[in-house]
């Protein structure tokens, strides 16, 4: 179904000036507190860093162990998400702190930040849900759109799922490799060695970190401070899966053919990050470790806004939706959890047209 359907070219026109001059106003008001927050946030993250791998180091003690790999999960999961993927869309450029820049962050991940701006902030972000051009739809290994052809390796889906979930990290550091465009012939294995290259540099890195080099300094404790390095590690990339995964592909959610988005005009764009897009429901501290990412219409509404306004955004965005007469996606954790599950493994079989929306 294409998202031309929802509204005219008039009227998404007119979407269109709402949420800008919504996203005109946020500009506007920026200021000291907001920068406030995303210091305290990274000054937070990293006192849980701190304070987890220290609280390992007596790991022999198990409160010790248990309490500092939570708290190393959490930091890490600050890390990843409220802090270095919303650095990385620039979203605290407007500071003009060299620290705190989309140009100079690093994030404590396997994929180099330049890479996945490339392939996040502008593959994801501009086609988002497109089947074909959004990567996203399905890394490269799932079928998450019946627009997409089914495959009898596709059976496997479930499978392939749980390893995404798990290995999250390396997913997304391969994500803009683009192995199939090379098998193709649309890109060349020049390009992807050039991009395997540094992945390898950069997983090295984080390899050394969190396997060797904290674990041999606690000595006779190696194995208590590697085994919490790899459960933080494990809960972090499950984590990101289950938030991102939970941001598109729920019951309800839209995906898009190529042809439905040439000449797209601005109002339509909106439209398209709206219906490809879904929130998930929680208190302050679940908003946080989401990056606020569970405001994921508002993200992709206006990716470059600290994540800190989106709450304070949603409502308008809401009545919007309302006076248009547009479906704006929002639903517990377990909802959207469970409908993008049951996806995951209808779409493992041939068919599944019934997944996308119908319009009445």
């Amino acid at each position: 179904m294409s998202h031309t359907h929802y509204l005219t070219d008039a009227q998404a026109d007119a979407f269109g000036r709402e949420l800008d001059a919504i996203r005109d106003e946020i500009k506007a008001s920026l200021g000291e507190s907001d920068a406030a927050y995303i210091r305290r946030m990274i000054r937070i993250q990293r006192g849980l860093d701190i304070g987890g791998r220290a609280l390992l180091f007596a790991g022999v003690l198990p409160p010790a162990w248990l309490a500092g790999t939570a708290m190393l999960s959490i930091a890490k999961i600050l890390e990843n998400m409220e802090v270095g993927h919303n650095v990385m869309h620039a979203q605290w450029d407007w500071m003009k702190d060299p620290k705190i820049h989309s140009t100079t962050w690093e994030w404590d991940t396997a994929c180099p930040s330049d890479q996945w701006k490339h392939s996040h902030n502008y593959m994801h972000h501009t086609y988002t849900n497109v089947v074909g051009m959004d990567r996203d739809v399905g890394y490269g290994i799932l079928r998450m759109s019946p627009q997409q052809p089914w495959r009898p390796w596709n059976l496997g889906q479930p499978v392939y799922n749980a390893l995404l979930a798990g290995l999250f990290q390396y997913g997304v550091a391969l994500h803009d490799v683009e192995f199939e465009r090379v098998l193709e012939g649309k890109k060349t294995w020049r390009d992807a060695w050039a991009r395997l290259k540094a992945i390898g540099r950069k997983t090295g890195r984080q390899t050394l970190k969190d396997y060797v080099l904290f674990p041999l300094l606690a000595g006779p404790f190696f194995l208590y401070v590697f085994s919490g390095n790899l459960v933080a590690n494990f809960v972090r990339n499950l984590w990101a899966y289950t938030i991102i995964f939970c941001g598109h592909f729920p019951s309800g959610s839209h995906t898009f053919s190529a042809a439905s988005v040439e000449n797209e005009s601005r109002g339509r764009w909106y439209l398209r990050q709206l219906l490809g897009s879904c929130n998930i429901k929680g208190g302050k501290v679940f908003h946080i470790l989401s990056g606020n990412l569970s405001h994921q219409i508002e993200h992709h509404l206006f990716p470059d806004l600290p994540s800190n306004r989106y709450a304070e955004i949603a409502p308008r965005v809401q009545a919007l939706c309302e006076q248009y007469g547009l479906p704006y996606n929002t639903g517990s954790l377990a909802r959207q959890f469970g409908t993008t599950t049951w996806r995951v493994l209808r779409l493992s079989l041939p068919g599944g047209q019934s997944l996308e929306p119908q319009l009445a």
